[in-house]
C-alpha cells in the first residue's frame, strides 16, 4: 500500500470478519468470515431473522465488539474501539432526562471540547435540521417519540460523522410516525452526505432507504446476499417496482 494513498471518507471495508459468543460453555458463531464494502456516501440497509448477527455487526462496525477473525477498515483505517467517525443511534434515544433539548444537543458538542456558546449555536442548527426549532426547551419527558428519536439524531450529528450507524432506530414508533421518520431519515441522509448502515426488520423501511440491502441467513456459514435497490428517489412505497422488490426481499426468507 503506497505511503500516500488516500481513502475517500467513510468508506467501510469488511475483511475475513468473524464472531463468536460462548452459550452453556460452546462457541455459538454469529458472523463467520464475512466480506462487504460498503462505498462512501451509500445507504446500507441490514435485514434477517432474529439472532442472525445483525447487530452484532453494527457493534463491531461501531468499535463496542471486538472481532474474533478479520477485521474491519474505515477510510483505510482499522477500527480499534470507538471512534467519532461515527456516530450510533439506537432504537432508544437515550436522552439525558435532565437536559432540555437544546442541552441535550449540545452536550453533544461540548463533550467534543466546544465551547459553551459555540456548542448551543451549533446545536440550534442541528435541531432546526431535524424541525425541532420551537422545542428547544423542552425536556425529553415532554417529547413523543418520534420527536425524542429526532433528538436523538440531531445529537449524533455533533460530532459531524463520517457514518451513521443505526440500529433499529424507528422500531419503537407507531406506523404513521416512522414513515414520516423514514422521510426524514432519507432527507437528513441526502443533506449531510454520510454512510448509513441501518439495522432493520422493516423490509419496506429498508427499500425506501437503501441504496443496497444486506440479507443475512438463518444458518451460520452460509454468506450474506446484496441486492441492489435500483429504484429512482424519492421512493413511492405504492409504485410497482417498489412493491415488486418488496416481493422479491420477501422470498427471500420464504415469505409471500
Amino acid at each position: 500500500m503506497g505511503a500516500h494513498q488516500t481513502f475517500p471518507r467513510g468508506a467501510v471495508r469488511i475483511h475475513g470478519l468473524s464472531k463468536s459468543f460462548t452459550l452453556n460453555g460452546a462457541a455459538l458463531p454469529v458472523l463467520r468470515d464475512m466480506n462487504l464494502y460498503i462505498r462512501p456516501g451509500e445507504s446500507l440497509a441490514v435485514v434477517g431473522p432474529s439472532g442472525c448477527g445483525k447487530t452484532t455487526l453494527l457493534r463491531v462496525l461501531a468499535g463496542l465488539e471486538a472481532p474474533d477473525g478479520g477485521q474491519v477498515r474505515i477510510d483505510g483505517r482499522p477500527v480499534q474501539g470507538v471512534g467519532t467517525e461515527r456516530a450510533v443511534i439506537f432504537q432508544e434515544p437515550r436522552l439525558l432526562p435532565w437536559l432540555t433539548v437544546l442541552g441535550n444537543v449540545a452536550f453533544g458538542f461540548e463533550v467534543r471540547g466546544v465551547p459553551k456558546a459555540e456548542a448551543e449555536a451549533q446545536a440550534r442548527q442541528n435541531i432546526r435540521l431535524v424541525g425541532l426549532g420551537e422545542f428547544e426547551d423542552a425536556f425529553p419527558a415532554q417529547l413523543s417519540g418520534g420527536m425524542a428519536q429526532r433528538v436523538g439524531i440531531a445529537r449524533a450529528l455533533a460530532v459531524q460523522p463520517e457514518i451513521l450507524l443505526l440500529d433499529e432506530p424507528l422500531g419503537a414508533l407507531d406506523a404513521m410516525t416512522r414513515i414520516t421518520m423514514q422521510d426524514e431519515l432519507a432527507r437528513i441522509w441526502r443533506e449531510q452526505q454520510v454512510t448509513m448502515i441501518l439495522v432493520t426488520h422493516d423490509l419496506e423501511e429498508a427499500i425506501f432507504l437503501a441504496d443496497r440491502v444486506l440479507v443475512m441467513p438463518r444458518e451460520k456459514g452460509t454468506p450474506p446476499r446484496l441486492i441492489d435497490i435500483d429504484l429512482p428517489r424519492p421512493r413511492d412505497r405504492s409504485e410497482a417496482r417498489f412493491v415488486a422488490m418488496r416481493r422479491r426481499l420477501m422470498a427471500e426468507f420464504g415469505l409471500h
